[in-house]
């Protein structure tokens, strides 16, 4: 029988990066981490282990390419093996009014805007700060 009062009143830092995760100013980056599919252990450790959001792409099994535009309603149609779009990710920020959209190809890539993968890559150190300050 094990010792589960070990744990009790204690939050593990899995525990805690999934509740950190969950805050409002995160469903974003949220959202695209679910996409991507990765065991939530090996989330965990890949935002822990790396220092941008395009080695923590890299990490777990993906490449972001750039493009200067995506539209998002096409996007939808282009959604499925045909398409060879995985999920569309429409991300609107309101403080800064700007349209960050990302899409989750098939071929294993993450099709983001400049603009959208600096504003995540900001959101993913925003991240990794309030996980590093509450331990």
């Amino acid at each position: 029988m094990t010792n589960q009062s070990a744990n009790t009143g204690m939050e593990t830092r899995q525990q805690n990066f999934e509740r950190v995760l969950s805050r409002e100013p995160f469903k974003g980056l949220k959202a695209i981490f679910d996409s991507l599919s990765p065991g939530r252990q090996e989330l965990f450790e890949g935002v822990n282990g790396t220092n941008s959001y395009e080695e923590l792409l890299a990490r777990l099994g993906y490449r972001l390419t750039l493009t200067q535009q995506i539209h998002v309603q096409d996007a939808y149609t282009r959604v499925g093996l045909a398409g060879s779009i995985k999920a569309v990710l429409p991300y609107y920020d309101i403080p800064t009014q700007s349209s960050l959209p990302t899409l989750v190809n098939i071929d294993s890539t993450v099709t983001a805007t400049p603009k959208s993968a600096s504003f995540f890559n900001a959101m993913l150190a925003a991240l990794k700060t309030q996980l590093g300050a509450q331990h």
